[in-house]
């Protein structure tokens, strides 16, 4: 008979997380309670991934990946080695990360991946590119089909290719309006912000 894949089913006591039948788990990974990885999904060894995270179908998360708690991991997605997400990440259908600036098949590179930080609270939109080596802002925005070639600050709304700051959105997601005095508020959850030096901060 031939062999099966390498895949561990579990919903261990010590863990407590989930994993589909057709999922692969390796080795030395570190899986927080209440994490679900879904239909043909496969978690590479010394992966360190927090509570609550869920992971779609058919997404791969390479060796020694770090995920906060309550990331949200969409179909396709792949999370390359050098990738750091922090808490609260929502990573959308099919969106890409990098790890190598330049690579050539014939080449090795393996000894210059780039760190890629997705801080908290941050959506990727889907089929958004990130450009390795560089950091997503809390609660920054980037909007579906992105090409994200540079640093993107806290609380930013970025579109295109390559993308550009359109605006400002709050925690919840929501476009924030600032008026003359560089104050607006959050007409969803109430909560004010400033816009200061370009540098948006939440006040209340």
């Amino acid at each position: 008979m031939v062999v099966k894949l390498k895949t561990i089913i579990k919903q261990m006591s010590k863990s407590d997380y989930f994993a589909h039948k057709t999922a692969v788990v390796d080795d030395n990974c570190s899986i927080g309670k209440g994490t679900k990885i879904w239909h043909f999904s496969h978690i590479m060894s010394n992966c360190t991934i927090g509570e609550d995270c869920s992971f779609g179908q058919n997404v791969v998360v390479s060796p020694d990946v770090v995920l906060g708690r309550n990331v949200k991991v969409q179909n396709n997605v792949s999370i390359y080695t050098g990738v750091i997400c922090e808490d609260d990440v929502f990573l959308g259908p099919s969106m890409v990360f990098t790890n190598v600036i330049n690579p050539r098949s014939a080449i090795t590179r393996r000894d210059e991946y780039k760190e890629t930080l997705i801080k908290k609270g941050a959506s990727i939109g889907a089929n958004a590119t990130i450009i390795c080596g560089n950091s997503i802002g809390e609660y920054a925005l980037i909007g579906a089909g992105s090409v994200v070639t540079k640093e993107i600050p806290n609380f930013a709304l970025v579109v295109g290719n390559p993308s550009k700051q359109i605006g400002w959105v709050s925690e919840y997601g929501h476009r924030l309006h600032f008026d003359e005095n560089g104050l607006a508020t959050c007409h969803e959850s109430k909560e004010n912000y400033q816009l200061k030096n370009n540098v948006v901060t939440k006040t209340a």
